[in-house]
């Protein structure tokens, strides 16, 4: 009753002390290890110690739940000294709990210790094999109260060896459920274990480092500025947008529209002179369609009236590079040059093509964007 009141009470400290640390490298992955083993045991009570000695090697698959608590699954087998003629006589395997005694008592700082004591203690099933000139083969149950005495090598202390001396009893025969020494055996035995690599790139918890308040506050602090600053952002773009609408809904609107006609007739003495404007799409020295009967109105006069001649002045919106708008100028102005020769068999020495560059002599910008053809007419 005492001793398990007792182990109860070490189980409570140790959560506790567990629970009051911020860790780091604790998944379900985390922490886990194999490790091999090898040593000799022999009967505690009613035979020579040494000479009673035999040779025991196994295996060992365990995890580090926290600083202070951990299982493993381990695996015992004893090399044969009887007249039986099986190589291994005895196969011992057993769940067992560990507690680290340095992390228990004085704390975890992070990092292993070079050296460290852990408690050990489990239950276990054990077998005999024995050939049937000697015996009928037996199984049972075990337990196990011991230690380890581990050493963590090197600075990742990812390899430990290990002192594990123990005491086994068997649970058979009369009152098994008893912990008789006469039953029992003295485990002496050597490891080297190997502790795999974790999720935070280390092969043990590392503690989470507190923030000093101040920090906290000064990193709280540039968060909301910068989340305001956004807010503002965010508020320049939607209005940018409305504005980049509007100016869209405008353009379409504008080349949505029939640009109106410009003729002008001046009649002096002997010469008449008419003009016509050819409007263009923003950036394009193309003729679009709507603009063709205006074109098409300037051929048909040529046409009829063999004498005229005609000046083609291209135009640029203010919109956009200036070198680009007096190279665009010149090509529109050549674009309706080069549907009258074309279309309408004009020759080339009754116009004058000439690129004026950029202009605002119109309020609406589309009609800036313009070749306007001047006719003469000499009736000498």
């Amino acid at each position: 009753m005492k001793k398990g009141f007792f182990l109860g009470l070490l189980l409570t400290a140790a959560s506790l002390h567990v629970n009051a640390q911020a860790l780091m490298g604790t998944n379900f992955f985390d922490n886990w290890y194999v490790g091999l083993n090898g040593g000799g045991i022999t009967p505690t009570t009613h035979a020579p110690f040494w000479k009673s000695m035999r040779g025991i090697t196994g295996l060992e698959i365990g995890k580090q739940v926290s600083p202070v608590l951990g299982f493993s699954l381990q695996g015992l087998t004893g090399i044969n000294t009887t007249k039986s003629k099986t190589a291994f006589d005895d196969l011992n395997i057993s769940f067992n709990g560990k507690m680290n005694l340095n992390n228990l008592f004085g704390g975890y700082n992070g990092v292993p210790r070079l050296f460290e004591v852990e408690a050990v203690a489990g239950v276990g099933y054990g077998h005999n094999f024995q050939s049937q000139a000697v015996g009928d083969e037996r199984n049972y149950i075990t337990t196990r109260f011991g230690s380890s005495l581990n050493f963590n090598l090197g600075e990742s202390k990812a390899v430990t060896l290990s002192l594990k001396p123990a005491i086994v009893y068997r649970l058979d025969g009369d009152r098994p459920q008893a912990l008789n020494v006469n039953r029992s055996k003295i485990e002496l035995l050597a490891g080297v274990t190997y502790h795999f690599g974790n999720s935070n790139g280390e092969h043990y918890m590392t503690l989470v480092e507190p923030m000093d308040p101040l920090a906290i506050e000064a990193v709280n602090d540039k968060v909301n500025q910068l989340r305001g600053e956004i807010q503002v952002r965010d508020q320049a773009l939607a209005e940018g947008a409305a504005v980049i609408q509007q100016l869209q809904t405008q353009l379409q609107n504008c080349q949505n529209n029939q640009p109106e006609e410009v003729a002008m007739v001046v009649e002096q003495t002997q010469v008449r002179s008419l003009e016509s404007m050819v409007t263009f799409n923003l950036g394009s020295s193309v003729i679009p369609n709507s603009q063709i009967p205006n074109v098409e109105r300037i051929g048909i006069y040529m046409k009829n009236h063999p004498a005229s001649t005609v000046v083609i002045k291209g135009y640029a919106s203010p919109d956009g590079n200036l070198e680009f708008n007096q190279k665009l100028a010149q090509a529109r102005a050549e674009s309706v040059k080069a549907m009258l020769m074309k279309k309408y068999d004009i020759s080339a020495d009754r116009i004058t093509a000439k690129g004026e560059g950029i202009t605002d002599m119109f309020s609406e910008p589309a009609w800036n964007r313009v070749s306007i053809a001047t006719l003469n007419e000499n009736n000498n």
